[in-house]
């Protein structure tokens, strides 16, 4: 028995001297959240952001004198952004760096001839952009009947099929815009420009946005159950993009207009997507949740519980990036037109966008509201976001016209 830690003993025994009297060294504060944090840190979290620093390094030694200020702050400001998304998610780290090769190896491929695109057997049939969004559109479509399959045979084997699928189809789809921009630039400086400008583009974007996306919380989640829905998503919007591409020659680059002809697009377009992507998935679980697919699915869609978190987050960096976007495009039309706020139908529609999913996080994060309504309600609001997207380029006109079919 351990007399000393006795109560008899511990009212009997004198104050202890303080540490210092005793010749003892005070005991080190405790290391803050934020220095643990740095010290997790392992040698590959370390390389990552090192081959970050220095790719950022080389392009603004290469490119920098056909960069403005505004160019130069956006790629020093997504070194520590992708540096933390890679840390906090570190698939995303092998995605980045066979991305980034494949891209790499486009463009030396091209040795700045745009007419090798027809006699390099790798640009021809893996790497230029055309080739490599092909690409994509087939991993994608594949991915989801591998998601299908899995869902309804309950194989594992299946499901592990349609996430390595729909990896390589985010890789391809990269690798296709980052070739696409300088294919856009071997056409002449003046119609060089970031392949997010028109709806063929933005439809690559918003595939590539909403995949990723998903595959985050499916790593998240330890679920692949979702993919299935998720996919179909995809594949619809994918199924739209060669539509529009075969019907349209929407795949030619073209010069951008002059209202593009910002460094505001290269900022407002890719966080509007991000905000598209997280309302599409979460209206796929929205769709999940509902009794009807839970009751004909038998327990092999993820619980309720999931889905409703899956919903509340992809909803609310969706809701973020949008609202990031809506400003910048404020800021940008005020650059364009002269006024901040014009009452467009794009703007319109973009109002009633952000007020629907405000209120859709108000009810869930002060109402505590759950279950089908904000199911049903997140279903409708991928409706009026197609249609804030899609439908005003369709069917009505404004300042936005330059976006229409």
């Amino acid at each position: 028995m351990n007399l000393a830690s006795s109560p008899a003993t511990s009212l009997s025994a004198p104050p202890a001297e303080p540490q210092a009297a005793q010749g003892t060294k005070t005991a080190p504060a405790m290391p803050s959240a934020r220095a643990e944090w740095l010290k997790r840190r392992g040698f590959g979290d370390w390389f990552y952001a090192l081959a970050l620093i220095a790719a950022a390094g080389i392009a603004f030694l290469r490119y920098g004198e056909a960069m403005d200020a505004y160019e130069t702050a956006i790629l020093a400001i997504h070194v520590p952004i992708l540096a933390a998304l890679g840390w906090a998610w570190r698939p995303f780290r092998l995605f980045a760096a066979a991305a980034a090769v494949l891209s790499l190896l486009g463009i030396w491929l091209y040795q700045g001839d745009l007419a090798r695109a027809e006699q390099i057997f790798f640009l021809k049939y893996l790497l230029s952009s055309q080739t490599a969004i092909a690409w994509m559109s087939a991993f994608f479509f594949i991915a989801t009947g591998a998601y299908w399959l899995g869902l309804a045979a309950r194989s594992n084997f299946a499901e592990r099929t349609g996430s390595v699928l729909t990896w390589a189809a985010a890789v391809m789809g990269t690798t296709g815009l980052f070739v696409r921009w300088y294919e856009s630039w071997l056409l002449g400086p003046d119609i060089g420009h970031i392949p997010i400008s028109n709806l063929y583009e933005v439809f690559v974007l918003f595939s590539l946005f909403t995949a990723l996306l998903y595959l985050f919380y499916e790593g998240r989640y330890g679920t692949r159950k979702l993919g299935a829905l998720a996919l179909l998503m995809i594949s619809v919007s994918v199924a739209f993009l060669l539509w529009y591409a075969f019907t349209r020659g929407a795949h030619q680059i073209q010069p951008l207009v002059p209202a593009l002809q910002s460094y505001w697009m290269k900022i407002h377009v890719p966080a509007n997507f991000i905000g598209y992507g997280g309302f599409a998935l979460a209206a796929m679980a929205g769709i999940a949740w509902l009794p009807g697919p839970q009751r004909l699915s038998a327990g092999r869609l993820p619980s309720q519980e999931v889905l409703e978190d899956v919903m509340y987050k992809a909803i609310a960096i969706g809701f973020a990036f949008f609202t990031i976007a809506t400003i910048l495009g404020a800021l940008w039309a005020a650059e364009a037109w002269g006024s901040y706020w014009s009452w467009d139908a794009k703007e319109t529609f973009a109002l009633i966008l952000w007020l629907n999913y405000a209120a859709w996080l108000h009810m869930r994060l002060t109402r505590d509201a759950r279950g089908a309504v904000l199911a049903w309600w997140a279903i409708c609001g991928l409706l009026v976001t197609t249609f804030a997207f899609l439908g005003v380029n369709l069917f009505l006109s404004g300042l936005h016209s330059y976006g229409s079919l």
